[in-house]
């Protein structure tokens, strides 16, 4: 089982590596990533379908799904349209706008399937839910990509990817090694809180790398460097962020009785728990690099 890990996470690492590479030389910000994001989007969306079962608070498959997919799609409009909003991160708009639109659609599915009381209302909180968790939650991802264009735009998602997944790592080696007091054990038995400090301290280095390194070798002289207060603070508010991702996912995997979000991805489980962090850690880093003010 460790050795498919390995094996399945540097295919994964060296897929996006690609991807990103590819869409830092091309003329349309994210065509490249666009089609990885929508597909993990599909599949987290059908992974909460899957968890549920069949419970009656299911989701319409379809309307989630078609939701999903219009709110993430919705972030390139400006790039294919006349419709360009100039001040940075206003672009963001659009998937929001599409959020509540996919909302009227299962309000309209659910009307138009009523039969008798009691059900309507559980499954449309399930639907928003799917909705908020997976469609707007990738938003903010594709909208640090789109933050800027060309290497930078590449730089600011891998700064993300990086802080999160070296936090992960962090939070799982000292928990493993030195982890003594359980951090949430009805949530996740085997989260500690010298696992969180360790994961803390290994997010700070990945915003390190991200920022002082990486950043720099794309930036080519436009943007300056960052300081260490920079670094330090998108370290902790990503890398707690990502934590409280991890500990989301988990709540709803214990809440519906399942282990993993699915069974297709041995040693990893499914899509969501390897996006799980990702997802909620990329609301605060938007916030972090608009304040930030340093895109070119």
């Amino acid at each position: 089982m460790l050795r498919w890990r390995l094996l399945l996470g540097t295919l994964l690492v060296a897929l996006v590596a690609l991807l990103g590479w590819l869409d830092s030389r091309a003329m349309i910000p994210g065509v490249w990533l666009f089609p990885l994001a929508l597909v993990a989007t599909l599949a987290a969306t059908g992974e909460i379908l899957w968890m549920l079962g069949d419970r009656p608070s299911r989701p319409v498959a379809w309307v989630a799904l078609v939701g999903n997919a219009a709110i993430v799609s919705s972030n390139w409009l400006p790039f294919i349209s006349s419709y360009r909003i100039i001040w940075p991160g206003a672009q963001a708009i659009w998937a929001s706008a599409t959020l509540a639109l996919a909302v009227l659609l299962a309000f309209g599915s659910e009307i138009q399937r009523y039969r008798a009381p009691g059900i309507a209302t559980a499954r449309l909180a399930a639907t928003s839910l799917t909705f908020t968790y997976i469609g707007l939650m990738m938003s903010f991802v594709v909208q640090l990509r789109l933050l800027a264009s060309g290497a930078l735009g590449v730089m600011v998602l891998v700064s993300l990817i990086m802080t999160v997944k070296l936090g992960d790592i962090g939070a799982y080696t000292v928990g493993r090694l030195i982890g003594r007091h359980r951090m949430a054990p009805l949530l996740s038995p085997g989260k500690t809180l010298e696992g969180a400090v360790g994961g803390l301290v290994f997010a700070c280095f990945g915003a390190w790398l991200g920022l002082c390194v990486l950043w720099p070798l794309a930036s080519t002289g436009l943007a300056e460097q960052f300081s260490a207060v920079h670094w330090l603070s998108y370290g902790v508010l990503v890398g707690l962020a990502g934590m409280f991702g991890d500990l989301a996912e988990s709540l709803l995997k214990r809440d519906l009785g399942c282990k993993d979000s699915s069974p297709w991805l041995p040693g990893f489980g499914g899509v969501l728990d390897i996006i799980d962090s990702i997802l909620l850690a990329a609301p605060p880093a938007f916030v972090w690099w608009l304040a930030m003010s340093r895109l070119s």
